[in-house]
């Protein structure tokens, strides 16, 4: 399985971080596009409750992933994960189901993706807030935060959906999933998420 390295930010400006990034010279590789993932569990949550991830994921293609419980070292994320693209997502449903898995969590974002040498960038749009990731080497992820303006100490230990669950409990929301439809005419501030801009 390969290893996955990342660090995670919450973006105040983030057309302002957008042309850091362009500065720096990364080249754009996906353009903004819609994902829509589905997190399947037990019904008893025994994934969640081990930090284990199985997701499938669909945007311009469709891809299940699997991830194990993840570490967070000097503000960065670590995990093994194994990704592979399937050729029917509704297919890859039926066949997890089949396994006695259910959708836990269905969650949206608008991702747009950059490569910067051996580091890719994404900016993501969630339907709670604005966000950055960086993965790749873990040597070169400070250095790049820090030439993007962020601030390493604001790096985010928490998934998106860990994050959904904290806004969930602090708003008393009423619904399960992490959709832009669930949050139309919401506003949601950093605190609420209990993260801090990394841009400001």
């Amino acid at each position: 399985m390969a290893q996955e390295t990342e660090a995670k930010f919450y973006i105040q400006h983030p057309a302002d971080l957008e042309r850091r990034v362009q500065a720096l010279g990364a080249e754009p590789s996906e353009p903004r596009v819609l994902e829509v993932n589905l997190r399947f569990d037990t019904p008893t949550g025994r994934l969640r409750r081990a930090g284990r991830v199985l997701r499938l994921r669909q945007d311009k293609s469709a891809r299940l992933t699997y991830k194990e419980d993840s570490r967070f070292e000097g503000g960065a994320l670590n995990r093994r994960e194994v990704e592979f693209s399937v050729s029917n997502f509704n297919a890859a449903r039926e066949f997890i189901e089949a396994l006695g898995y259910k959708v836990a969590l269905i969650y949206e974002k608008y991702r747009t993706t950059y490569k910067l040498n051996d580091l890719e960038i994404m900016l993501d749009e969630m339907p709670y807030g604005h966000f950055v990731e960086i993965e790749g080497d873990s040597r070169a992820l400070k250095s790049t935060a820090h030439a993007l303006g962020l601030n390493w100490e604001m790096s985010i230990p928490e998934s998106y959906s860990a994050l959904f669950e904290r806004l969930r409990a602090r708003r008393r929301l009423g619904f399960r999933d992490l959709t832009f439809g669930n949050f139309k005419g919401m506003e949601v501030a950093a605190g609420d998420l209990g993260v801090h801009p990394a841009d400001s």
